[in-house]
């Protein structure tokens, strides 16, 4: 195998694989990109997109995307905690559901000239000339390809990475789970235009309003307590009465789907002819709308080190990938950790509550996500 088929190979077409997959094909780069799944599909997730997400896409050349496909808007934020209520404005943020957006961001990759494949699994395997390989398999049928670059984007789920690969994976103890559905509930109190936040002891609970009109249900738990209260919906009840928040009856027959533990990193983030972006790279429980950033936000930044390493590949640019996705995503998810802390301990989160009601200023970290933040993608340094 003298050169590669593929300059580069992105694995998972979520927000952080389809947004750098169309940004790679957009610089004429023969791009592979690999999903397991077939489109649209739904998946658990807060639907929101805030101002680190929004700004993403229109850097990228998309910033009429998510309004074309009828992004509803954000303005407020709703807090429900111990039958207290209090509502912030937030800076103008957009919920759409993931099967829309996830197919439009595949959609926008293909016509930038990414081949995309549907129903195949992928596995990173071992370098070889020039390259590294990557094994795929589609209706049960083998075959084995490389790239000159492998970007995995894969989110919470396995990496796809062999044994060999010097990337570990470590999950918090005691993290949470994410569970979530949609239904077709007709209740007044989950008007459009706000993300309402319950908060409980055990975990919370996001709803919001969708371009389709249905409401979304994204919530986080404690393992045990989801055995303990029966499954995710009796617990999300639990936790809208904690709140004070209007029940959800048709909840309680709707499919409800969970994730892998939400907090946990896979560590380094890179290796030879290797990048590791949005969730895969590591995940915080958010608060509104934080995971889509990152995903979006590291897609934009990933690309000027692929573009390097069509070139040369170094051990430099590794280390700069993980520098760069420090300084983009570290901060961030750091206040989110400190978030879940606080929302562990129910009272640390009525004073922190209280403070925040009587400062609103001190939600500023939180409702204004670009504050210190650059958008622009970092210059590779040179490499030895």
């Amino acid at each position: 195998m003298t050169s590669p088929p593929w300059d580069v190979i992105v694995i998972g077409a979520g927000p952080a694989g389809a947004l750098a997959a169309h940004q790679l094909a957009r610089q004429q780069l023969r791009v592979l990109l690999v999903e397991k799944r077939a489109f649209p599909r739904w998946k658990v997730c807060g639907t929101c997109l805030n101002e680190v997400a929004l700004g993403a896409l229109a850097q990228a050349g998309l910033s009429d995307l998510v309004e074309r496909l009828g992004g509803v808007p954000l303005v407020r934020l709703r807090l429900g905690l111990q039958q207290h209520q209090m509502e912030l404005e937030r800076p103008l943020g957009r919920s759409l559901s993931r099967g829309c957006l996830d197919l439009a961001l595949c959609e926008a990759a293909e016509a930038a000239g990414t081949v995309v494949r549907m129903d195949t699994e992928a596995t990173v395997a071992g370098p070889c000339p020039g390259g590294r390989q990557v094994r795929l398999r589609s209706g049960g049928v083998p075959a084995t390809t490389s790239a000159r670059v492998v970007l995995v984007a894969t989110g919470l789920g396995s990496p796809g990475l062999t044994p060999a690969i010097p990337i570990r994976s470590q999950v918090q103890s005691h993290s949470r789970v994410g569970t979530g559905c949609r239904v077709e509930a007709q209740s007044s109190g989950y008007g459009p235009g706000t993300i309402h936040m319950a908060i409980g002891r055990h975990g919370y609970v996001g709803l919001v309003r969708t371009e389709a009109g249905d409401l979304n249900l994204a919530a986080a738990f404690e393992r045990a307590h989801l055995i303990e209260a029966g499954g995710a919906a009796l617990a999300a009840a639990g936790v809208l009465a904690e709140a004070g928040f209007e029940p959800v009856p048709e909840a309680s027959a709707a499919a409800w789907l969970a994730t892998p533990a939400l907090t946990g990193r896979r560590w380094p983030p890179a290796s030879e002819r290797l990048l590791l972006l949005g969730d895969a790279a590591g995940y915080v429980e958010p608060f509104t709308g934080e995971g889509m950033g990152w995903a979006l936000l590291g897609a934009l930044a990933v690309v000027p080190l692929v573009l390097h390493g069509q070139r040369q590949w170094s051990r430099e640019l590794e280390r700069q990938w993980v520098r760069r996705h420090g300084q983009l995503i570290g901060s961030r998810q750091r206040l989110c950790h400190g978030l879940a802390f606080a929302l562990r301990r129910p009272g640390l989160s009525r004073r922190v509550l209280g403070a925040v009601e009587r400062w609103p200023v001190l939600a500023t970290p939180l409702l204004h996500p670009l504050a210190g933040t650059s958008l622009t993608p970092p210059v590779p340094e040179p490499c030895p």
